[in-house]
């Protein structure tokens, strides 16, 4: 009876039947300890077996991302009636469904970034060291390159006549216009990655279930759908700039400034917003 007990304690009875919410749950004292600043920087990672284990997932999930999501623009392009194929809904699709599977892939061995803005954005909230930063921005640039080039060795002539999935902002917008998507696009993504691993929202709102992933994955799909039309949607520099390499027209180049500037600025904005201002609320600690 003694062991019947106990499990009960341990079961239904852990938590009260009324969850508090906002606020209030804020005043309820969690198992929760402020995690201290990445150092800016730490030469003992250089000798590190984690340390460049994180790069090489970086580079194989951005390799395995550009070679989906590439070969998903190419179908849909290549197709003479829109309607036969799985259109802009599919390419959004791809794109978050790759970022919702590799991310839970690789989160537990490198974050799970798979996006220089990302990684940008978490190097700002002092969550990773600059020598990190900087290897999983080169990573996932090689990466992307070599998932880009796989995809245009599978059909190079349809891949050159198709523009090769390579990001431009499309007729009828200008260039402020691509910026502008660019900004706001990653902003939503970066958001949503800052509040899908906040430690501190775990410990506050733990009646929660959360799968960090998910979140992350359907924000992108959600920018997808609403970018397209205009930019081809980038918000992750190392997409835009691998497919530009492979596919190398000229046009391809004349925007490809934007992919990088929007999208910095945009994952800025987004870790200023949370740590400044969502992670400025109260919270009790234990």
């Amino acid at each position: 009876m003694e062991g019947k007990e106990e499990d009960v304690k341990l079961g239904a009875n852990k938590f009260s039947e009324r969850q508090p919410l906002g606020t209030a749950a804020q005043t309820r004292e969690k198992d929760y300890k402020e995690p201290g600043p990445a150092p800016l920087f730490e030469p003992g990672e250089f000798k590190s077996w984690s340390f460049w284990r994180a790069g090489i997932a970086e580079f194989m999930a951005t390799f395995l991302f550009l070679y989906i999501t590439v070969l998903t623009v190419m179908g849909v392009k290549r197709s003479n009636d829109i309607c036969m194929s799985v259109g802009i809904q599919g390419i959004a699709w791809a794109f978050g469904g790759m970022i919702f599977a590799l991310v839970y892939c690789t989160a537990g061995i490198s974050g799970g970034h798979i996006n220089p803005a990302v990684t940008f954005g978490l190097f700002l909230a002092r969550k990773l060291s600059l020598p990190r930063a900087l290897l999983y921005m080169i990573c996932q640039c090689l990466g992307a390159i070599c998932g880009a080039g796989v995809v245009k060795g599978f059909q190079k002539h349809e891949y050159e006549m198709l523009g090769g999935g390579a990001n431009t902002v499309a007729h009828g917008y200008t260039k402020g216009d691509g910026l502008g998507a660019e900004i706001v696009g990653t902003f939503v993504l970066v958001y949503t990655v800052f509040s899908a691993t906040d430690a501190k929202r775990s410990a506050r709102d733990s009646h929660v279930p959360l799968l960090a992933p998910l979140p992350i994955g359907f924000a992108v799909f959600l920018v997808h759908l609403a970018t397209i039309p205009i930019t081809g949607t980038g918000i992750n520099p190392a997409r835009s700039l691998g497919a530009a390499i492979i596919y190398n027209k000229d046009h391809a180049w004349d925007d490809q400034w934007i992919f990088w500037v929007g999208p910095f600025i945009g994952a800025g904005l987004a870790a200023i917003y949370h740590q400044m201002i969502i992670r400025a609320i109260p919270f009790k600690r234990s």
